[in-house]
């Protein structure tokens, strides 16, 4: 049985704190005033709280929406992206932090240099760091597994007494220079301007902690209250302190000294060359101590997500001992000893970084999206700023590309190779969840209103927003295929399978079930079409229903597309019996006369016009321009044909080249055909010989015609193949 949570807030703040406060103000930061200046190093902590304090908002907001369980920043994103995506981002989180482990212990050694020194010097020999290095990893390993997280916190607040023990007696001690020093804010510098981000990249790791205690969400005894505030308070308090050490070694030091002396605040502090080292230790080793106590609960979280490719690997790694992680525990100190032995993670250390960035995106992306998305179970307690959490993810990204190019390049790579590995492990587990669903819903609410409100479509850029309404779906899939060529780049498509009966509970569940098996069937190719389905008990009824529906583009349907068998003719008798229902909304019609035959794309589009039929005539060449967006027609050519008189075929010719060249069509010269009229053949036998292997023949029709020939319009095509029937309710400008 696990141990009863029982960590408060205290934990999370001190976990925190002790990594803010940790390796790199000891080391680094006096290189940092003496290279740029006091208002250099401002400028750094400024910008690198441009992320810490959005992600710490972020981090409160999305702890006290929902409860947070184990794995912190894991569980945050994981449960907002989805666990493909959560899963990525927190395999290459826990490596940070089981990298950490070593960096921070290496780091501590540091704080041995007077051993090292008389080594050296009396017995002129170089010791290795490792003799300080990994006897530490050691009983840092011997504590946590063996005592756990609980002895590990009682740790923790010792060495956190130590750090800011020796923060204090560096604020109360003094210099030389300080007393002859007329140093001010109002003379302070800022210099060599040119190496602004090559020392932010070395400094930066320092605000990297201000996350370390939410990696504690699982054994706390309420995450929604002690996250925010520890995160918060740790992350404000830091830069607080971050600014009056910059001013104190600003002011007690020269800029030569700063920058040769890495441990220059022991020359500074009360009673510096004991205390100093003695502060440096503290605080690498309760970071270390910090990120080996939340590294493994990153891990078990994400095995218990079944994150890695077998049962047994995420079983053994999920596995609990007296409430605590050990496996995942012993996979972070072997990891962590690796790293130790090398003796310098410093070529690792910015690719770290990169990934503790990514992280901190993330959670700043998730937030704003949360406020965008506005979902009804969106409901913290504590409330950031969409606009803060904006700035915080284009920051995190800007930064992460600053400090090193390259690193930032290879860390997208590594993350977008593991996403694929994962996704393909995992292939039950598809997509985003509702967050990026709740902004696109909002979005696409907002840009639909505003269409209707300024009557955005303009007849001289129209585009096809049709719906389709079939029974035969399992049968016939051509008409999908059409609607899904038309909607690939220029138009939008709605493809409604009927269900002819009435609305029940019965009805209604087996349409779900109809629905998923239709987005099934075509889930093997690029679908851009919108699929449901329509419960209707006949055919005109659901003709009725379906073109009053709004369109999916935020603009009305505008084309209704019907399909019958060519064979058999079937369907064919209930489209023309609907035409003029359809027609009376202002709606184009397609008719597409399937032959259930291997379309040869390369075979083209054929085109028929007739000069007395310029309403049908433009909708056919853009409908033809539009399908030729498609991958499927990326070889094939458009071939128009007008039937005309001997007297008018210069005028037609004239006209087809001067629409094709202003409006800027793929259709050559060579491609556009005048056939004059001739005595006693039939306009459908010049189209069978003309068009007998074309891949898709457009022809269109008049709504007198069909009213008096009814089924034979269609009739006499025989040796043609897929055919499409146009009716056009205006004239369509091509501009």
């Amino acid at each position: 049985m696990p141990l009863q949570k029982k960590f408060g807030t205290a934990p999370v703040f001190f976990t925190a704190i002790s990594t803010i406060l940790g390796a790199i103000l000891f080391l680094r930061f006096g290189f940092a005033v003496g290279t740029l200046g006091f208002w250099g190093v401002i400028l750094i902590i400024l910008l690198g709280h441009l992320v810490t304090i959005p992600t710490a908002l972020a981090i409160s907001e999305l702890a006290t929406n929902k409860r947070v369980l184990g794995g912190g920043e894991y569980f945050i994103i994981s449960r907002s992206f989805g666990l493909n995506i959560g899963a990525t981002i927190g395999i290459a989180l826990y490596l940070s932090q089981a990298i950490s482990v070593a960096f921070y212990v290496i780091a501590f050694t540091e704080a041995f240099q007077f051993f090292f020194d008389f080594i050296a010097n009396k017995f002129d020999f170089v010791l290795p760091r490792q003799v300080i290095s990994l006897p530490v990893m050691a009983g840092l390993s011997y504590l946590i597994l063996k005592k756990g997280a609980g002895m590990g916190v009682k740790a923790l607040y010792i060495v956190v007494g130590i750090l800011f023990i020796s923060l204090i007696m560096f604020f109360l001690g003094t210099t030389g220079h300080a007393t002859t020093s007329d140093f001010g804010l109002a003379n302070a510098e800022f210099r060599n301007g040119q190496d602004f981000f090559l020392v932010f990249a070395i400094v930066f790791p320092a605000f990297t902690g201000m996350t370390a205690g939410v990696g504690l969400s699982g054994d706390l005894r309420n995450p929604s209250k002690s996250i925010p505030l520890g995160t918060t308070l740790a992350t404000l308090s830091g830069m607080i302190i971050y600014f009056f050490i910059v001013y104190k070694l600003a002011m007690s030091v020269t800029p030569e000294e700063l920058t040769a002396n890495q441990l220059i605040m022991a020359k500074i502090a009360l009673g510096g060359s004991v205390i100093i080292p003695l502060g440096l230790a503290a605080s690498t080793f309760s970071s270390a101590l910090g990120s080996v106590m939340v590294a493994p609960r990153t891990m078990q979280a994400l095995a218990a997500d079944k994150s890695f490719p077998t049962k047994k690997i995420n079983s053994w790694l999920a596995t609990e001992h007296k409430g605590e992680p050990r496996n995942a525990s012993l996979l972070t100190i072997i990891i962590a000893f690796v790293f130790v032995a090398l003796g310098d993670v410093n070529a690792v250390a910015s690719i770290i970084s990169m990934f503790f960035m990514v992280t901190y995106g993330s959670i700043c992306l998730i937030s704003f999206l949360n406020h965008f998305g506005t979902s009804p179970s969106y409901r913290p307690s504590f409330k950031s700023k969409w606009f803060i959490s904006l700035i915080g993810f284009i920051v995190a990204v800007w930064v992460m590309f600053k400090i090193d190019s390259l690193y930032a390049v290879i860390a997208f790579i590594i993350m977008s190779l593991l996403y694929l590995y994962i996704a393909r492990v995992n292939k039950e587990r598809k997509g985003l969840q509702s967050i990026f669903a709740n902004a696109i819903y909002q979005m696409n609410r907002n840009i639909q209103v505003y269409l209707q409100k300024t009557n955005n479509e303009s007849a001289n850029e129209w585009r096809p927003s049709a719906i389709c309404i079939s029974e035969d779906t399992f049968e016939r899939n051509e008409v999908f295929r059409f609607l899904n060529w038309i909607s690939y780049m220029y138009g939008f498509g709605t493809f409604l399978h009927l269900i002819k009966d009435y609305y029940s509970t019965t009805t209604f569940e087996k349409s779900k079930e109809i629905t998923q098996q239709i987005i099934k069937r075509f889930d093997h190719i690029e679908n851009h079409v919108y699929i449901d389905t329509l419960i209707s008990p006949s055919y005109t009824s659901a003709i009725a229903q379906a073109i009053q529906m709004p369109g999916i583009a935020g603009m009305e349907n505008n084309m209704v597309i019907f399909e019958y068998d060519k064979q058999s003719g079937k369907n064919l008798n209930n489209i023309i019996d609907n035409f003029a229902m359809v027609r009376s909304g202002d709606f184009d019609v397609c008719i597409l006369a399937s032959t259930g035959k291997h379309i040869e794309f390369v075979q083209g589009i054929h085109v028929w016009i007739k000069s007395s039929d310029q309403y049908n005539a433009n909708l056919m060449i853009l409908l033809s321009f539009i399908i030729l967006g498609h991958p499927d027609w990326k070889k094939s050519t458009i071939k128009i044909f007008e039937i005309c008189q001997k007297s008018e075929i210069e005028e037609v010719r004239q006209r087809l080249e001067k629409m094709v060249v202003s409006g800027r069509l793929p259709i050559t010269t060579q491609n556009i055909e005048i056939i004059e009229q001739p005595e006693n053949i039939s306009y459908k036998k010049i189209i069978n010989d003309r068009s007998a292997n074309a891949a898709l023949t457009m022809i269109g029709f008049r709504e007198e015609t069909l009213k008096h020939e009814k089924e034979a319009l269609f009739s006499g095509y025989d040796s043609i193949g897929t055919t499409l029937f146009v009716n056009s309710q205006d004239i369509k400008e091509i501009t």
